[in-house]
């Protein structure tokens, strides 16, 4: 087992990291302030950019594949993840996720993916969209 550990950081540490601006560099209070300042020709919106390949965004759980082995809650520096002990699965809390990728790598079932998801943020944590397997 440490071998694969050691591959999956030596991984991480060589993987360029990406991120997807959004459309104006100085967001104003509110997106009808945004639109009447592009208007008057005092704010430049930045032009849509292509995500990139290995962006990591919002993850997908598949929970029928999951063996429980907890490998994900164990590496987890965020503590997302919470094993579900009664299922033998995991619960994701995606308020909680810094989405560095940990648990894509070390799942021996491929269980977790990563999306091109960024839009994420929500006033209520455990909405159902910010919960995986509640």
């Amino acid at each position: 087992m440490p071998t694969s550990t050691i591959y999956t950081l030596i991984k991480q540490l060589i993987t360029k990291k990406a991120t997807n601006p959004f459309p104006v560099k100085h967001t104003p209070k509110n997106m009808h302030d945004a639109a009447e300042l592009i208007e008057k020709g005092k704010l430049e919106p930045n032009p849509p950019v292509e995500i990139p390949e290995d962006f990591r965004g919002k993850l997908t759980y598949d929970v029928d594949s999951c063996v429980g082995c907890n490998l994900c809650v164990k590496v987890c520096p965020s503590e997302a993840l919470v094993p579900k002990e009664e299922e033998g699965k995991v619960k994701h809390y995606v308020s909680r996720c810094t989405f560095c990728g940990q648990c894509v790598d070390i799942c021996p079932q491929s269980c977790f993916e990563m999306t091109d998801e960024f839009l994420i943020a929500g006033t209520d944590k455990n909405a159902e969209d910010m919960v995986l397997n509640p």
